[in-house]
């Protein structure tokens, strides 16, 4: 790889306590001093780049070609021990659809778009707001609670688990596993095992008795791919429906409540939650950065000399800052939905799984205000800390206050 420590300015490492508290003024800092295109180092002092411009983000996934996901182009694995901590976001030899390219890759996707384009809208909103009154109802009688833990964290897999075919006994262990790999710490490698695990237990069920589920259609349409083929890309699709989505919830709560524009948000009812959603995508985003690709060979981006099988990586939340695209970043950006926060290109987020981390996502919000009307929050927005993830950007908790009300149990 060209060495970044060449640059004027040395290469900036990718974690730490700045991705938690201000990404957004490292980004700006790494801007200035790099340009669209910065060098970073991972966990072990491994070299990539981070791609901070709109347009050069644009030229990267419009390229598969060029910015390949195929890892095993990666100039760096033979300094990759086995226990790295970041294997479970930057795989070798991994079966799933993130690594698989060209019409191989087309024809898993159309896979997976028909599984989640199956289910029923009127379904899944049902099963949101049904999880979504049970979480809540074991929390209004207490008066405050933590939103991230209690609540966010836990909607989107007790509803993904149901379309899937998991069991709702399964949502905590798969919670936690999911949460160990994509922090990317010492938990990592057994949070991937606990998930494989679960899945292939859940594949081997559901080949023989097959139901009304995701995995249930995508074993029935797998025409060509394997079993565990399969369980990688359903694997994919858990941890990316899962983490992304209770962040999105927990962002724009926060937003909403910490934030001036959204004052009166609270209070408008449900027509300012997409609003504040949409915002979120743009200004505080899930996934701020995305693990990777690899170029097939030397070329320019951004004004840097990316070697051949140097890792690129998609710096989404920088992207979407880019003051090229935001001029004035003061300013709602009134439903416009051009930012990178699905991903773009070929290998981008399904629109049908966008669609159902949306119902989720709103749902979520949507019932969590008409239960808990008055709800504020408990401390300084100061001190709302975030994850110690380069990857994804949530908050540790959101703790809130609000007045007691009774359950509704089964009553509404």
């Amino acid at each position: 790889m060209t060495c970044p420590a060449a640059s004027e300015h040395q290469p900036v490492y990718l974690g730490g306590p700045r991705f938690q508290t201000d990404p957004a003024e490292l980004y700006r800092e790494m801007r200035r001093d790099h340009g669209a295109v910065a060098p970073v180092v991972l966990d072990g002092d491994v070299p990539a780049w981070l791609v901070l411009g709109y347009r050069e983000l644009h030229q990267v996934t419009s390229d598969p070609v060029l910015f390949s996901r195929d890892s095993e182009l990666w100039n760096q694995w033979e300094r990759i021990p086995a226990d790295w901590p970041l294997l479970p976001m930057i795989g070798r030899r991994q079966p799933s659809i993130l690594y698989t390219v060209g019409e191989r890759h087309r024809e898993r996707a159309a896979v997976i778009s028909e599984a989640l384009e199956a289910v029923d809208p009127f379904e899944l909103k049902g099963h949101a707001e049904r999880f979504a009154d049970e979480l809540i109802d074991e929390l209004c009688g207490k008066g405050s609670c933590d939103i991230v833990g209690e609540y966010a964290m836990l909607l989107p897999l007790r509803v993904l688990a149901r379309l899937y075919g998991f069991s709702d006994a399964q949502g905590p262990g798969l919670v936690h596993a999911m949460n160990e790999m994509i922090n990317g710490r010492e938990g990592a490698l057994e949070g991937q095992r606990h998930l494989a695990e679960s899945m292939f237990a859940l594949l081997s069920a559901k080949l023989a008795e097959p139901g009304n589920d995701v995995v249930s259609r995508m074993l029935a349409n797998r025409t060509g791919f394997t079993v565990e083929e399969v369980a990688q890309d359903l694997m994919v699709m858990m941890a990316a429906g899962h983490q992304p989505t209770a962040d999105w919830i927990g962002n724009s709560l926060r937003l909403m409540l910490t934030d001036d524009r959204f004052a009166a948000s609270l209070a408008g009812g449900r027509h300012s939650v997409g609003e504040a959603m949409n915002e979120v995508l743009w200004e505080d985003t899930p996934t701020q950065n995305v693990a990777g690709r690899w170029t097939s060979r030397d070329t320019h981006l951004g004004g840097q000399r990316i070697g051949s099988g140097d890792l690129v990586l998609l710096g989404i939340g920088a992207a979407n800052a880019d003051p090229h695209v935001r001029t004035d970043a003061g300013e709602l950006t009134g439903g416009n939905n051009a930012f990178f926060s699905f991903g773009h290109g070929e290998h981008r987020c399904p629109f049908p799984a966008q669609e159902v981390a949306e119902v989720i996502a709103r749902t979520g919000i949507e019932v969590l205000l008409d239960r808990l009307p008055d709800v504020d929050l408990a401390v300084p927005a100061g001190d709302l800390a975030r994850r110690p993830s380069p990857w994804l950007r949530g908050l540790t908790a959101l703790p809130v206050t609000y007045t007691p009300t009774p359950a509704l149990g089964a009553t509404r």
